[in-house]
């Protein structure tokens, strides 16, 4: 997978603890995988996103090769899919990648 710098990986195995119990800010949760090319586009704009906004904003990212469940739980049908969690509740969707302007624009609303 391409791991974005400053990025966390979860696994279905963590997910409910780095995720749904996460209480000190929104996360958002990229669906990538190994062959997913717009995920590997996403990648530096999610790293410049976790440097810049760690104080309002968790970002990890979940293979779905390897941890399908999340991505069954929450309907993930293409990669990359974001989805911000508050208080273990999604609260928005986003599929495919953006550059960073427009994903900042997107999440204005969450953060």
């Amino acid at each position: 997978m391409m791991k974005a710098a400053g990025v966390a990986e979860v696994t279905d195995a963590d997910f409910a603890g780095e995720v749904l119990a996460e209480a000190e800010r929104p996360v958002l949760v990229e669906f990538t995988a190994d062959w997913c090319g717009p995920c590997r586009q996403l990648a530096p704009v999610l790293s410049e996103l976790a440097r810049e906004e760690a104080a309002r904003l968790k970002i990890v990212q979940l293979d779905v090769d390897r941890s399908p469940q999340a991505a069954i739980t929450y309907r993930v049908l293409s990669a990359p899919t974001m989805i911000v969690f508050r208080n273990g509740e999604p609260v928005l969707q986003l599929v495919g990648a953006r550059a960073k302007r427009k994903l900042l624009a997107d999440l204005a609303d969450v953060l």
